[in-house]
């Protein structure tokens, strides 16, 4: 099928919604990607792979007509492709990335510095190659990382991490500071790779849809859903309509957790520990409550291929009703409060702004970049069954700071909320587990989900035997970890817990 406006040949992938494929050669592949550009679009995911013949380099491009998937094959003795970064500037992580897992190269990438590697394998070894020899591949050397530097009278450096006071994960924040205004902060992260891709190759889908679930475990139910997208695509086969709105009420029920968590810690770290204790609650009574339902806190292995793992009876569907009536006078109330409180406004307010034009730019997206005006949100533009039946208004602002940040999650609260009541209203009956046929050999899928943080991919090749060959998953905090380098800038040292709270982007979730 030929896409309005692209000269390229695609074919429908099944499952996802609004979502196409195409081989390309070099030419189509920059030429596509600056079309996407230049149409608003915006770069989803870029990843590699290895195949019989060689090597391909894939990118998942967000377009008006839905996801647009290329895949450039690559020689095996030279595998390079023209890197995209000028076109998409959060292609460079992801380009650098793509070469220590798997030594193909971004041609013209002007920063080809390692990012994921660390020193913990040698330069001339790739993980993801077929090849790989794991444990007898130690690696020798030091990790000798060229931080950029600023120089000047009165500059000088504060390093940060990568092993933090409190209990967090692991991240290496270099700041140049003059006084205490930030002049550029930059980051460093990969410490928390686990080799989940590896993990991947050669599992039956059925193991990798419990190591999906596990990638960034704030957003199992987000990663659950898209995985299982990709392997109902291959397998061709429809979902029960229970599954379908049993899958959307776990995924507002983790957004509104993760929303409630945040508006906690971001007031604690603004000097109002009242608000950290009040949201802490209404958290905790809600994975209590999911525990209860589910049988996990955090709704872990909720969502399977195929449908979900177990059905919510009637008078526990009440019972969250219930809880939706009571959050949402109790987060009304806090809201008033933090609303009114001018010693929190005065932290908030034109804090770690970015401005809507450097958003789209850059690309931010989630829950931050619809706070600086970049209004994406699959729930609304490409609405998997049953959101097309909701509705679903986007909180938005063009403000772009941290009090921006902030109302956009309380009203993302509050619309979740609505949802929720929605679907135990409409909730239809019936069954809530196909049976899953046969995994093709040599098939690809892909499944592409509104997590709570912004939007999460996950793209599945299988091997000739069925299993898995390639999975990548991609969190949106690949997209947002640079713009917090741009958001501190001419602010205090002080306020960057703030304003890096106000996006939580995720470690675990880009540091496969």
């Amino acid at each position: 099928m030929m896409l309005e406006n692209y000269n390229l040949e695609f074919v429908r992938i099944p499952g996802a919604v609004a979502a196409w494929r195409a081989e390309v050669n070099a030419i189509e592949w920059i030429t596509t990607c600056r079309q996407a550009r230049e149409e608003g679009g915006h770069l989803v995911a870029l990843w590699g792979s290895e195949r019989a013949a060689g090597f391909a380099v894939h990118a998942a491009l967000a377009t008006s007509h839905g996801l647009v998937v290329i895949a450039m094959p690559l020689a095996q003795a030279r595998p390079e492709y023209p890197g995209i970064e000028e076109i998409f500037p959060a292609a460079n992580r992801m380009q650098r990335a793509a070469f220590d897992l798997l030594g193909i190269v971004a041609q013209g990438s002007g920063d080809q510095r390692s990012w994921l590697r660390h020193a913990a394998w040698p330069a001339d070894v790739f993980p993801l190659r077929r090849h790989f020899a794991g444990a007898n591949s130690a690696a020798t050397g030091v990790d000798d990382y060229a931080f950029v530097r600023v120089a000047g009278d009165g500059v000088h450096e504060i390093p940060v991490g990568p092993v933090h006071a409190g209990t967090i994960e692991p991240g290496h924040f270099r700041f140049s500071i003059i006084g205490e205004r930030v002049l550029r902060l930059e980051e460093r992260l990969g410490y928390k790779h686990k080799g989940i891709e590896k993990l991947f190759a050669a599992m039956t889908v059925a193991e990798g849809s419990r190591l999906a679930a596990r990638v960034s475990g704030d957003s199992t139910v987000a990663y659950g859903w898209a995985y299982a997208m990709a392997v109902e695509g291959m397998c061709h086969i429809a979902l029960p309509a229970r599954a379908l709105w049993l899958r959307a009420l776990l995924l507002e029920r983790e957004r509104i957790a993760n929303h409630l968590g945040d508006l906690g810690f971001i007031g604690n770290d603004a000097g109002l520990a009242f608000g950290l204790a009040q949201f802490s609650l209404l958290k905790e009574n809600m994975l209590r409550l999911n525990a209860a339902v589910c049988g996990h806190r955090y709704l872990m292995d909720a969502i399977v291929p195929g449908g979900v793992e177990c059905d919510i009876a009637q008078d526990a569907l009440a019972q969250i009703g219930e809880e939706a009536d009571e959050l949402e006078k109790a987060v009304a109330l806090l809201r008033h409060i933090y609303d009114e409180h001018p010693g929190l406004q005065d932290r908030l307010q034109d804090c770690g702004t970015v401005s809507p034009s450097l958003a789209a730019q850059l690309g931010l997206s989630g829950l931050a970049g619809r706070a600086s005006g970049q209004a994406h949100d699959l729930r609304v533009q490409f609405p998997p069954e049953p959101y097309d039946r909701f509705d679903v208004r986007i909180a938005k602002s063009q403000a772009g700071d941290v009090a921006a940040r902030v109302a956009v999650r309380f009203e993302e609260v509050f619309e979740s909320l609505r949802l929720v009541r929605k679907i135990i209203e409409l909730m239809p009956l019936g069954s809530v587990r196909a049976t899953l046929s046969a995994i093709a050999p040599n098939a690809a899928g892909i499944g592409w989900i509104e997590g709570w943080r912004g939007s999460v991919l996950v793209a599945i090749e299988t091997a000739a035997d069925g299993r898995i060959a390639r999975c990548h998953a991609h969190d949106p905090s690949w997209q947002n970890w640079p713009l917090i380098e741009h958001a501190v800038i001419n602010n205090i040292v002080p306020d960057f817990p703030l304003i890096n709270k106000s996006f939580n982007l995720s470690y675990s979730g880009q540091d496969l």
